[in-house]
């Protein structure tokens, strides 16, 4: 059995994790792919104090390299106090649906842990590379621990490509509910050593899919859950690169103020 984390992350990936905003919302459509690059959420959280706890216990479960078990016996009886265990009856506040909702289990608290920590690795771990892909310039996909995976991330599996292809904008893992999908950055020697000779992405082929939040139609990748087509690290990292160029234009008023605590350490880390 794997154990989730190994260790206290990286301070890139603890610094990622912190610089996000609180972000409410009732359904886990309603804070959509790259939102999920500048905000916290988790759904049916609708009262800040309660999605504040749960960020503080991700934020320790990340510093401190707790596990599963530890994160969820840490987690569950502060959210029991604030009444947010167990089923109960909320308003959907888009279609005015009563329903019975589920809040806190032990089955959400893992799927929350896993999510958060697996994606905030992966992020810490693209904006690393963008730093070192002058040693490094190639991702090698790879698959994780898990007992099945789907078929498209098995054909996925050995595929080489340069960090900055396009390609990692939508199938940086993970790429899914419970994927346990990775990527190494490895040296030009190590991907000519496995055949690498040119770009050559994995053939995307798009599938369609209603947001039934929004009623809008959709086009995923194949073989990736719809809203994890895309890649915090990145978002996150060209956004910062255009703030410190003057060149930031739009963006919303989540990801203008998560970048600029993400500016903020980047001066601090490197002063002028």
């Amino acid at each position: 059995m794997t154990i989730e984390p190994p260790g206290p992350v990286p301070k890139s990936v603890l610094q990622f994790f912190r610089n996000k905003g609180l972000q409410v919302g009732f359904n886990w459509r309603d804070v959509w792919r790259d939102e999920h690059a500048a905000a916290f959420t988790v759904a049916k959280a609708m009262q800040v104090d309660v999605l504040q706890t749960i960020r503080d216990a991700v934020d320790s479960a990340l510093s401190e390299g707790k596990t599963l078990r530890q994160f969820q016996r840490d987690l569950m009886p502060l959210l029991a106090s604030k009444g947010w265990w167990g089923k109960a009856e909320m308003t959907d506040p888009l279609t005015g649906e009563v329903i019975d909702a589920q809040l806190g289990s032990p089955r959400r608290l893992r799927t929350i842990y896993r999510a958060n920590l697996r994606s905030a690795r992966a992020a810490g771990q693209y904006q690393r590379a963008e730093r070192t892909k002058e040693a490094l310039p190639f991702f090698l996909y790879s698959l994780g621990p898990s007992r099945e995976h789907r078929p498209e991330h098995e054909a996925w599996h050995g595929t080489i490509l340069p960090i900055d292809h396009e390609w990692w904008a939508t199938h940086m893992p993970p790429n899914g509910w419970n994927c346990k999908c990775r990527v190494r950055q490895i040296s030009r020697s190590e991907a000519k050593r496995r055949g690498y000779s040119m770009p050559q992405p994995p053939e995307i082929n798009m599938v369609r899919w209603e947001n039934k939040r929004t009623g809008a139609i959709e086009f995923v990748p194949e073989g990736i859950d719809p809203g994890w087509d895309t890649n915090p690290g990145k978002t996150r990292h060209q956004a910062l690169e255009a703030t410190l160029a003057g060149k930031l234009k739009t963006a919303s008023p989540m990801l203008e103020e998560t970048i600029s605590r993400d500016v903020e350490d980047y001066k601090r880390e490197n002063p002028f």
